[in-house]
């Protein structure tokens, strides 16, 4: 008995052994309660995008400063850090709001979904939409900046990997995806360790410069050395002649620093319960992190004078490192560790988007303004279509720039800083209804603030970057924002007319009489079938019809139905001299129902043959005829699938 139910099991085709090869065992529905993080692995998974921002973003700052006051931008710079810092303060109080309050996967999108609708929640939909995408591009793209930086700082100018840039960060978003598509707790395994790698990297240079700089022993880099950005001329004044636009673009570059605090809120879904208290302290623990990576790498440029490179190497991190380390050889095993963990988070960093996208698609096309498909889970519970989908834009974002960080960064933070704005203006909103909350109006003044600090971020950053990338961000929101309400529109638009019953609707029949036609293509089993079915119908009438398109064929068809006797039904011929099948077809159906009392079935046998060279062999029309016919009221079409691999194997089992 077992044997024959195996034998009736279809065989699983080609693409689902090779999927399930690569991915693994598929997961059951039931197991997705145990795919959840703990909170050390959510810091490792979750946050590794924002803290590995430490990497570039003092040195974005520097690239817009260097060229305009020349070394006095060592200086300019820690204020515009501690502004960053000031608005990293405001928005993490912000956020351990939002993820107690909203404790479901989707972040500033839930939130403005719930206090301001859904159509003005897509606006922070396509922001972190983007936001994802971008990051991905960027992370990569920075993370194989630190390895060709290790190439030339220990090999001393070695450039031999330099045009290895795009082909490097490409594989890298292709393994990212790979990773995704085995499932969050694979992902975790694999992406936790290099955000803990990294910071103790960056506390050891940090520690190591300390106490260099306090024993008067801190070398400085040489700011005149090849490669490097021009150095401007100083001015007076307090902000040493550079003019408040520059210091805005400086500070809308460092503001690429904060971005991926929000992941945490995107992804509260994957923390264990509680989730909420379990996000909160991992949020928390992420900006302490954060903040003082970005202030000890600022404050260690100050005194260093690690300067930017005009093609991005060696970043100013590497340089940090070689100074602090020294040329030694214990000094450079401490520049290959800090380079190799900054490669290492930055490219983890690149898989946040691949745990937060998803998701938030998931959530988009749930509402209905996305396509569904984005809503299933895929073989091992992940979201595989976003993950797909991200990976596929991404790459082809890295393919435009040709990866470099500095092109990337002007698209980078008007996403963010949008959803950044609509959370805080959502909570404002939620406590706003809620006077008996506790704490309210500190909570207030802590969202209003973010809000609109937020919303000066995305003026800066839209204004002083526009003519380097950020016009193109500025130009998809609205496209972006109308695409998604227009697929809600088709959506709505397709359940009103589905959802539009008769006032006296009733499934009882309204005909009089009920034919089933039988499509002939061949005298052989699969018609067989077809015939043997449409008698279980219990019809008025059975019809076996064959539209001519070949006569000797067709004759010679006749001759072998006439001489069988495995059928009763007679064979009917149809003339189609245009050899125009389907509207031959059509044709036939609606002479057929035009009383308006008579029903038709027409059954199609599809004989289907394994791939892939049955299907080449043999192209079905099957499909094409029944959507040809289904606009007609009174007819039915029903297609008869016969396993033809099958029954080759059958025919050889019993030749054998």
């Amino acid at each position: 008995m077992a044997d024959t139910e195996a034998a009736l099991v279809p065989r699983d085709p080609l693409g689902y052994r090779l999927k399930r090869r690569l991915l693994g065992p598929p997961l059951v529905t039931e197991q997705l309660a145990r795919e959840k993080l703990s909170n050390p692995m959510a810091l490792g998974v979750l946050a590794s995008d924002c803290m590995s921002s430490t990497a570039y973003g003092s040195e974005e700052m520097l690239r817009i400063l260097v060229p305009v006051v020349g070394v006095a931008a060592f200086t300019l710079l820690l204020p515009v850090t501690g502004a960053i810092l000031l608005v990293l303060l405001m928005l993490t109080l912000s956020y351990r709001d939002v993820v107690m309050v909203y404790t479901r996967a989707g972040g500033s999108y839930v939130v403005a979904r719930e206090n301001f609708g859904p159509r003005v929640a897509q606006i922070a939909a396509v922001a972190l939409l983007v936001d994802y995408i971008v990051t991905v591009a960027v992370q990569t793209a920075a993370g194989t900046d630190a390895l060709i930086s290790l190439a030339h700082l220990v090999g001393e100018g070695y450039t031999g990997i330099d045009h290895l840039k795009v082909p490097l960060s490409a594989g890298m978003v292709l393994l990212l995806a790979y990773g995704n598509l085995r499932g969050i707790r694979e992902a975790g395994r694999a992406f936790a360790a290099p955000a803990y790698l990294f910071v103790l990297a960056v506390a050891l240079m940090l520690a190591f410069g300390l106490v260099r700089a306090l024993t008067g022993g801190l070398p400085r880099a040489d700011v005149h050395a090849a490669g490097a950005v021009p150095l401007g001329e100083a001015g007076d004044g307090w902000l040493y002649g550079a003019s408040l636009f520059m210091v805005l673009r400086a500070f809308a570059n460092g503001g690429s620093s904060l971005t991926g605090l929000e992941a945490i809120s995107n992804g509260v879904s994957a923390f264990r319960r509680p989730q909420g208290p379990n996000a909160r302290r991992t949020l928390t623990v992420m900006s302490c992190l954060l903040g003082g990576m970005v202030l000890g790498v600022s404050v260690l440029a100050h005194y260093t004078h690690a300067i930017p490179y005009a093609d991005g190497n060696p970043t100013v991190l590497a340089q940090e490192a070689r100074l602090v380390f020294g040329d030694s050889p214990p000094g450079t095993a401490g520049l290959v560790f800090v380079q190799l963990a900054t490669a290492l988070i930055l490219y983890t960093g690149a898989n946040t988007p691949f745990t937060g996208f998803p998701f938030l698609a998931s959530f988009v096309a749930g509402d209905s303004f996305l396509p569904r498909q984005l809503t299933r889970r895929g073989h091992r519970l992940a979201f595989s279509n976003g993950i797909v989908c991200l990976a596929v834009v991404s790459l082809a974002l890295l393919l435009v720039t040709r990866a470099n960080v500095d092109e990337l960064v002007a698209l980078y933070a008007i996403g963010v800083f949008t959803g950044f704005t609509m959370a805080a203006a959502g909570l404002t909103a939620h406590y706003w209804r809620r006077p008996g909350e506790p704490h309210r109006h500190w909570k207030l003044t802590v969202n209003v603030s973010a809000a609109v600090v937020s919303a000066l971020v995305v003026v800066v950053f839209a204004v002083t970057k526009f003519t380097e990338g950020a016009w193109l961000v500025v130009a998809v929101f609205p496209l972006g924002v109308w695409a998604l309400i227009r697929v809600n529109e088709q959506y709505r638009a397709e359940a009103e007319a589905l959802e539009n019953l008769p006032p006296f609707a009733t499934d009882r029949p309204r005909w009089r009489r009920h034919l089933v036609h039988v499509l002939v293509d061949g005298f052989d089993l699969a018609t067989l079938k077809a015939l043997a079915y449409a008698h279980e119908l219990r019809p008025d009438e059975v019809r076996a019809l064959h539209v001519v398109v070949d006569e000797a064929r067709a004759h010679r068809l006749v001759e072998r139905w006439e001489r069988s006797p495995a059928t009763t039904v007679p064979l009917e011929l149809i003339d189609c001299p245009d050899r125009r099948l389907r509207h031959t077809l059509v044709a036939l159906a609606a002479r057929t129902t035009a009383d308006g009392t008579t029903a038709l079935t027409l059954l199609i046998p599809r004989r289907a043959y394994r791939p892939p060279l049955g299907r080449l062999l043999h192209p079905g029309t099957g499909d094409e005829l029944a959507k040809a016919l289904e606009h007609l009221p009174d007819v039915a079409v029903t297609i008869l699938p016969f396993d033809v691999g099958r029954a080759v194997e059958r025919l050889r089992s019993a030749r054998v």
